[in-house]
């Protein structure tokens, strides 16, 4: 019976060591086994600006998310988790951001109302939120269904993602920035893709009217060295106004000659019916080109210029043509953390800065972006 006594406590005391290592293996979890668990993600960038006209404003006119001159800024704080969707499984996308660029890119129902300028909004937005699916046809027909960023453009909102620092002016007015509804792509294989979209319009979780806008975009990539992007939409976007229709074309072509070389080209061209002060059709186009070579593991450069013209003013306000100029180095001091000096000419064929009395501006900045 001792025995018996002994060989239960025995297994009593193996029984409470093996749930004690467990629970100490759980307690020891590193913070990068809970970010792989969550998806989970955050990004944090600032900057200063410098204008040199140092203008009463404190603005950097035509400049949209490094609008404030003279002053230093918290861009953006970003928390994004993610899941992708296995075929014949569901994914995810949840991205907050908060920050004076969270500002800039609400959309009509979440974070602005119909009139109200993005000066007058919080600093605080829901960026992304979609759910994923991939169905097992073919090489696997994904539906990606909720609030996502456009497909148009060479660049994105976080800056960390793009070779400058500042954005270019087609980026700022020729496109959109989000959509909300339902996005339906297929890889036909390796070089070749497309994706179909239905959403409420430009920037839109609330529509302003009955109608719907549709989008296609197709990508090519027939060798390592290329990659084209063909981009459509097509619908109405005025307050209340099934018939005035907005047309979109956004091109882009990426080109790696060499491994550390990398040239970059977006053309755009947009119209729209009945939407200029005269109650003529409006249209704009323009063209971004940008290169950046590596160095090394440490430092880039990069240059952009583009040419943005907006015919009737619908887009800028003025009816212009715009340029710039812009040159970036980038020090990536850590895994995590880059720094980007830069330095940027604006000018345009009407007197578009300093309150209306210029017809040029030049700045210079530093960007700090950090990614965990």
């Amino acid at each position: 019976m001792k025995g018996l006594k002994v060989l239960v406590l025995a297994i009593a005391l193996m029984l409470s060591a093996t749930g004690l290592y467990a629970e100490e293996k759980k307690a020891a979890m590193t913070a990068d086994d809970i970010k792989k668990l969550l998806g989970l993600s955050i990004y944090l960038q600032g900057g200063y600006t410098y204008n040199f006209r140092n203008p009463d404003s404190q603005e950097n006119e035509l400049r949209v998310f490094d609008h404030k001159a003279n002053s230093f800024t918290l861009d953006l704080a970003q928390l994004v988790f993610t899941k992708d969707a296995p075929t014949g499984g569901v994914g995810f996308k949840l991205k907050l951001s908060a920050g004076e660029t969270a500002k800039w890119i609400h959309s009509l129902g979440l974070g602005i109302k119909s009139g109200q300028s993005p000066r007058d909004t919080d600093a605080f937005d829901l960026t992304e939120a979609y759910v994923s699916y991939v169905a097992p046809l073919g090489k696997g027909l994904r539906f990606d269904f909720g609030k996502f960023v456009t497909f148009h453009g060479a660049e994105v909102i976080e800056a960390k993602d793009n070779p400058n620092y500042s954005r270019s002016f087609l980026f700022n007015y020729a496109i959109p920035f989000t959509h909300t509804g339902l996005k339906i792509s297929y890889p036909f294989s390796d070089a070749l893709s497309a994706s179909f979209h239905i959403v409420n319009g430009w920037d839109n979780t609330d529509d302003n009217n009955k109608g719907k806008t549709v989008g296609l975009s197709v990508g090519y990539t027939p060798i390592e060295q290329l990659a084209l992007t063909f981009n459509l939409m097509y619908g109405p976007e005025q307050d209340r106004n099934n018939s005035n229709d907005r047309f979109l074309f956004d091109w882009v072509g990426t080109i790696k000659p060499i491994k550390n070389l990398s040239f970059i080209l977006n053309a755009d061209y947009g119209t729209e019916q009945k939407a200029a002060p005269d109650g003529s059709n409006a249209k704009w186009y323009g063209i971004a080109g940008i290169v950046k070579y590596d160095f090394n593991d440490f430092y880039s450069l990069s240059m952009r210029a583009e040419y943005f013209k907006d015919n009737k003013g619908v887009r800028t306000g003025t009816p212009q043509a715009l340029k710039e100029i812009t040159l970036t180095p980038e020090f990536r001091v850590a895994r995590s953390i880059i720094l980007r000096p830069e330095y940027r000419h604006d000018w345009s064929n009407k007197e578009s800065f300093d309150s209306g009395r210029k017809k040029s501006q030049d700045t210079i900045a530093l960007g700090v972006m950090y990614t965990w």
